[in-house]
């Protein structure tokens, strides 16, 4: 997909679609990827924030607030909106894939394929839309500098993790661009491959570990520590506020009623997996920082052999990006994310599809955890770090192969590191702008011009 006639160009052969990726410099030099202009006058982040709250469920703001406050990479984790209207303004090649719009280092992970093997890709699209492909780039590499200055690395090591990050996905997209679509179609990045492949007794340990962790994150293993026994039936467990019912006559009234909307926006076979189950209970649960205040749940199904599935219910808003990249050419929001998401991840949970709800917000449906496992970022170390950002530009050059015209994408980054330095020192000036933001929250906090939990 690009700006720059959309229709014809993924019909290019490879040599064409590169001579006219690298005459896109001209353009939009290589270099030029290290600029981040100048806000507008009487820019405000608060008022940026505060906008992206509209419509969040009033009481949970103030979570979203005390969590954004953790540290400057919450912050940055919490403001999409606010990078987003940033990067808007920074230079661009006018290459189009299907983005991520909020690609950041724990928006990575391991999960399981309907074939139950473990794959490390993205596994957040809540802001998926077609965008210059740079914004991901971009917003990932400074994750890295954020993330890594917030555990105490040197400014150095955090500028060469960033650019690592760049010349992975530099490198892996020119990989990408020389194979068929079906060779980027079904290809993954295997996680058992990646223990197999550690350089040393250490790193194998710990990648082996987060397999077995991965393995215990499915239904059968966190149904008997997440529910309870009321009345000879299974219930969730409340855990205000971050967990907790609804009226009960609400999941007759509305909760079934969604369920069946839900069930409409899956393939023959899936509605056939999901009618061997029937919907017990539901709890609305506070998620991430981000997500804080949108409306998100948990519903509990059982066979009648007291087999669970748990199934996330999660909101689908405008995506962040939308006011500087267009509007999604969907109508409900949730499939906006589930095609975006089917677009570009290796492969797909096999429960994923979308509602809208009867009170007209859209919403996007998938299983609960499923083997998930992301990134810990307690106890970095840089060369840590440093092989995290080679497998997340790895990632995201598949996923931008997969939707994109690889080719053409390659032949503008070339082969030298001119890219990978520019995004390195755009990388560290947006941390250091992020900072200045995370501290403008700060100071809100002590004033009172917001609320925090």
């Amino acid at each position: 997909m690009s700006k720059t006639n959309p229709k014809r160009l993924d019909l290019l052969d490879r040599a064409s679609a590169m001579l006219q990726g690298k005459a896109l410099r001209d353009a939009s030099p290589l270099q030029d990827q290290r600029i981040l202009p100048p806000r507008p006058k009487r820019f405000s982040s608060i008022a940026v924030l505060e906008k992206s709250n509209h419509d969040r469920l009033e009481d949970l703001i103030p979570i979203r607030y005390s969590r954004m406050l953790t540290s400057p990479f919450s912050f940055l984790r919490g403001s999409a909106a606010l990078m987003a209207d940033d990067l808007s303004r920074t230079p661009s090649s006018g290459i189009y894939v299907q983005a991520c719009g909020d690609c950041h280092l724990l928006n990575f992970g391991a999960y399981a394929t309907p074939e139950r093997k473990l794959v490390f890709d993205i596994n957040d699209f809540d802001e998926t839309l077609p965008a210059p492909w740079e914004w991901d780039v971009k917003r990932l590499a400074t994750s890295f500098v954020v993330a890594a200055e917030d555990s105490q690395l040197s400014k150095s090591s955090a500028q060469r993790i960033a650019k690592i990050c760049a010349q992975s996905y530099r490198e892996n997209m020119r990989a990408y661009s020389k194979q068929s679509p079906l060779e980027v179609w079904y290809g993954h990045l295997d996680l058992a491959k990646f223990a197999k492949e550690a350089p040393n007794k250490s790193s194998r340990l710990h990648r082996e570990s987060l397999i077995k962790k991965a393995e215990k994150q499915v239904a059968e293993y966190l149904f008997p520590k997440i529910t309870t026994e009321v009345n000879g039936d299974k219930r969730l467990i409340d855990n205000p506020p971050l967990i907790y019912h609804l009226d009960d006559r609400w999941i007759e009234k509305i909760g079934k009623t969604a369920v069946e909307s839900y069930r409409a926006s899956l393939s023959h076979d899936r509605k056939v997996l999901l009618d061997r189950y029937q919907l017990k209970d539901i709890v609305v649960k506070v998620v991430g920082i981000g997500s804080v205040g949108t409306r998100c749940f948990v519903a509990l199904f059982m066979t009648p052999d007291g087999d669970p599935l748990l199934l996330q219910i999660k909101e689908a808003r405008n995506s962040v990006l939308e006011p500087y990249a267009g509007k999604s050419q969907y109508h409900q929001h949730g499939e906006r994310v589930v095609v975006g998401q089917r677009l570009t991840q290796s492969s797909s949970d096999v429960f994923l599809g979308w509602m809208r709800g009867p009170k007209g917000k859209d919403f996007y449906v998938r299983q609960l955890r499923d083997m998930k496992v992301s990134f810990s970022v307690q106890d970095i170390t840089p060369t840590r770090l440093k092989r995290y950002a080679v497998y997340c530009g790895q990632a995201l050059a598949r996923s931008h192969a997969k939707s994109g015209n690889a080719a053409l994408i390659s032949g503008y980054l070339g082969k030298s590191d001119v890219f990978d330095e520019a995004v390195s020192l755009f990388a560290m000036e947006y941390a250091e702008q992020n900072k200045r933001d995370y501290e403008e929250l700060v100071q809100a906090a002590k004033t009172g011009k917001i609320t925090t939990a």
